[in-house]
C-alpha cells in the first residue's frame, strides 16, 4: 500500500502565496506521474498541474504563470508553489500519485486526503 500526506493549506488573502507538500510512502519501486487536482463547491474535480518522472510539466490554464509544480524524486514528494492567489483558487486540492509497486508491473492510483485552500478577497 501507498499513504500519501498532503500539507500546506489554509487561509490566505488575494494576492498571497502558499505552497502545497506531498509526501509519499509506503511500497513504491517507482513514481512516473505527479500531479494535484482541486475541487471546488459545486465543480468537478479538474487538473491543476502535473509532473513527469522525467520533469515535465503540464497546468491548467487558469494556473499558468502563477504555479509552480516540482518533485523530490528521494523524498517522493510532490509541491506545489501558489502565487498570486485568487479567489477562484478557493478548493480542497489533492495529490495524485501514479506508483508502481515492488514486484509490480503494472501502475495504480493513489490520492491524497485533500487539503482546503481558502483564498479571501
Amino acid at each position: 500500500q501507498v499513504r500519501l500526506v498532503e500539507s500546506g493549506g489554509g487561509l490566505v488573502q488575494a494576492g498571497g502565496s502558499l505552497r502545497l507538500s506531498c509526501a509519499s510512502s509506503g511500497d513504491i519501486f517507482s513514481i512516473s506521474v505527479m500531479g494535484w487536482y482541486r475541487q471546488a463547491p459545486g465543480k468537478q474535480r479538474e487538473l491543476v498541474a502535473a509532473i513527469g518522472s522525467g520533469g515535465s510539466t503540464d497546468y491548467t490554464d487558469s494556473v499558468k504563470g502563477r504555479f509552480t509544480i516540482s518533485r523530490d524524486n528521494a523524498k517522493n514528494t510532490v509541491y506545489l508553489q501558489m502565487n498570486s492567489l485568487k479567489p477562484e483558487d478557493t478548493a480542497v486540492y489533492y495529490c495524485h500519485v501514479h506508483v508502481r509497486s515492488s514486484g509490480r508491473w503494472s501502475y495504480n492510483d493513489y490520492w491524497g486526503q485533500g487539503t482546503q485552500v481558502t483564498v479571501s478577497s
